[in-house]
């Protein structure tokens, strides 16, 4: 918790850091190297279109260690790319005097090891309006409605459940507690009558919000105290996230979210234990 100290108000709300590298790179095969946490939902949506999109062969991947510390994200040895231990490296040589949370995605150039943007939500849609202009993710005639989900998706659902678990008032949890859930009954309601959020077709809406509905019973119900229901007492909602999971559920290491948020997270988990459940199994029942 002692990261996101500086990413609370004076009214305990939690408030996410911007993201200090934009740059938009060019593509260029074999350039850059895509470094990511499988614990990390913003990460985890860059891993399935890179995927989606076969753009395995044009960018690489580094994925570091789940666990956190003072020191920031590692890699499990060094990484043999980039030649460093430590993600923060890269920030460093990029800016020296960069002071911030270190975070994932990262796109990172391997010529000169720096990285060149850590810009999450641009960082997937430039998958598929540079890497891959074929690309069904982010089509132009459905992007205003795309758009239209995306920002209340962001604020109440993705990062609404951080803003609960790492509230640190009533108030502010309470806030963040009823607009997420405010905004799954939405989709709940949506979802009944589509099988994807826009156009009848999975788009990056879907991934978005579905990085955080895949960790949602195993993390943020309990960890992060957002416990009205389960995703699995949401129908819709469950059998939507089911379907993505037959998409790219392999893209999913249960090990390495559950560690991250259970051990990573001291002020809200000291004892640092991992719970046994929820069975991953029922994912594929």
């Amino acid at each position: 918790m002692a990261q996101f100290s500086k990413e609370t108000s004076t009214t305990g709300a939690f408030v996410r850091q911007p993201n200090r590298f934009t740059a938009r790179p060019e593509p260029e095969p074999g350039r850059y190297r895509l470094v990511v946490s499988l614990a990390c939902p913003w990460a985890h949506r860059a891993v399935i279109v890179r995927k989606l999109l076969k753009l395995d062969d044009a960018i690489s991947l580094a994925i570091v260690d789940p666990i956190r510390d003072e020191k920031g994200w590692r890699f499990p040895e060094t990484d043999p790319v980039l030649g460093i231990d430590f993600l923060s490296e890269a920030y460093q040589n990029a800016d020296p005097d960069y002071e911030g949370r270190v975070t994932v995605p990262a796109l990172v150039d391997v010529t000169t090891g720096k990285v060149v943007t850590n810009d999450y939500p641009q960082i997937t849609l430039d998958f598929s309006l540079n890497w891959n202009p074929a690309s069904t993710l982010y089509p132009e005639h459905l992007r205003d409605e795309i758009d239209g989900w995306i920002e209340p998706i962001f604020h109440n659902v993705n990062n609404g459940v951080y803003k609960a678990g790492f509230a640190t008032s009533q108030e502010a949890y309470e806030e963040a507690y009823t607009a997420l859930f405010e905004e799954l009954d939405r989709i709940e309601a949506h979802l009944a009558t589509t099988e994807f959020l826009v156009g009848g077709q999975l788009t990056e809406a879907d991934i978005r919000l579905w990085t955080t509905l895949v960790r949602f019973d195993a993390v943020y119900h309990g960890h992060f105290k957002c416990n009205r229901n389960k995703l699995t007492e949401m129908p819709n909602l469950w059998a939507y996230a089911k379907r993505l999971y037959a998409q790219f559920g392999d893209t999913v290491n249960w090990d390495h979210i559950k560690r991250h948020y259970y051990v990573t997270h001291h002020q809200i988990n000291p004892t640092g234990i991992v719970p046994a459940g929820p069975d991953p199994e029922v994912w594929t029942r």
